[in-house]
């Protein structure tokens, strides 16, 4: 699914013109990356957690030279699905 699929489902869903349903998606988006990027988890009950880990410094190797190196610190993004979105996927047990 694509932002455009987004976008014509929420526009179908809520009856919204297909401009206003695009604001509506691009501000969730929005919302979601700066609150990641400030360091908050997002809990959205019944789907999920995002939440951004830091990775520190580590050492590595090159698999085309088999060269050591070092792999700078950064942060990731990771994601938990809740038990209810995992039940879903997987059928009622």
């Amino acid at each position: 699914m694509t932002k455009a699929d987004l976008v014509e489902r929420v526009c179908e869903r809520t009856g919204y013109s297909r401009k206003e349903s695009a604001q509506l998606v691009d501000s969730v988006f929005e919302l979601i990356k700066a609150t990641l990027e400030s360091g908050e988890i997002i809990k959205i009950s019944g789907f999920g957690n995002f939440t951004v880990k830091e990775k520190s410094v580590r050492r590595g190797r090159n698999p085309q030279t088999g060269d050591a190196m070092q792999i700078s610190a950064r942060r990731v993004l990771s994601f938990k699905p809740s038990q209810l979105l995992k039940t879903s996927l997987n059928g009622a047990e």
